[in-house]
């Protein structure tokens, strides 16, 4: 079968352009042990890169105090952690100078990120990511998050490509999986911590530049 020629790459954020992941770990790691003090990380892993009710009942199964994930959710919104984050210390500059040879050399750039809008433009702002994207799509706008590949599917229309022109850049179990049932080709950036199945990807690298090598 021939392949399409790639000309579009699609970065997520969280855990890619800044390494927030184990940053909100630990705040909810804290919150867990405020409920339950036998809550370890292990138990939590799971909610990265998941949606928000899907993620917030890994923590009501952990924490298991009767509260629903919806008040646990609430509460821990209320702490507004989001505040008290320095992106700019956490922001991978190869994310940048990688984006930025991409343009050089023809590809439209996109981010799909789980992210809310507010936020995501926050960190754009912060790491002065905004200009290299010729699209940055919420999955806030959908009603299903990753692994459901809507959110893939609608970064792909909206550019005007096949989802097979497209390259996505991922790290969370769910993204990858979203993206390839986008049938999109996938590079995983590693990650040790969080125990996520990076199996399904097509490339698997150590820093984000190192997808400059397959394309």
């Amino acid at each position: 079968m021939e392949h399409k020629k790639i000309r579009a790459v699609i970065f997520d954020m969280d855990g890619m352009i800044v390494d927030s992941e184990i940053v909100y770990m630990d705040y909810l790691l804290e919150f867990a042990r405020t409920k339950n003090p036998k809550v370890t990380m292990e138990e939590l892993n799971p909610m990265v890169g998941l949606s928000r009710k899907d993620s917030w009942t890994v923590m009501e199964k952990a924490i298991n105090n009767g509260e629903n994930w919806k008040a646990l959710r609430d509460q821990f919104s209320a702490l507004d952690i989001y505040s008290q984050v320095n992106y700019k210390k956490i922001f991978r500059p190869e994310a940048l100078s990688t984006a930025k040879e991409l343009k050089r050399r023809g590809y439209e750039v996109a981010l799909a990120s789980s992210t809310g809008p507010k936020l995501i433009a926050r960190i754009m702002e912060e790491t002065g990511m905004r200009p290299v994207f010729d699209l940055i799509v919420s999955g806030k706008q959908f009603a299903q998050s990753k692994p459901n590949p809507e959110i893939y599917h609608y970064t792909a229309k909206t550019l005007g490509f096949s989802e097979e022109e497209c390259f996505v850049v991922e790290d969370s179990t769910v993204g990858i999986a979203a993206a390839k049932r986008a049938n999109m080709t996938v590079a995983a950036l590693r990650d040790g911590r969080f125990g996520f199945d990076q199996s399904q990807a097509d490339y698997h690298i150590d820093r984000i530049d190192e997808i400059l090598n397959y394309l």
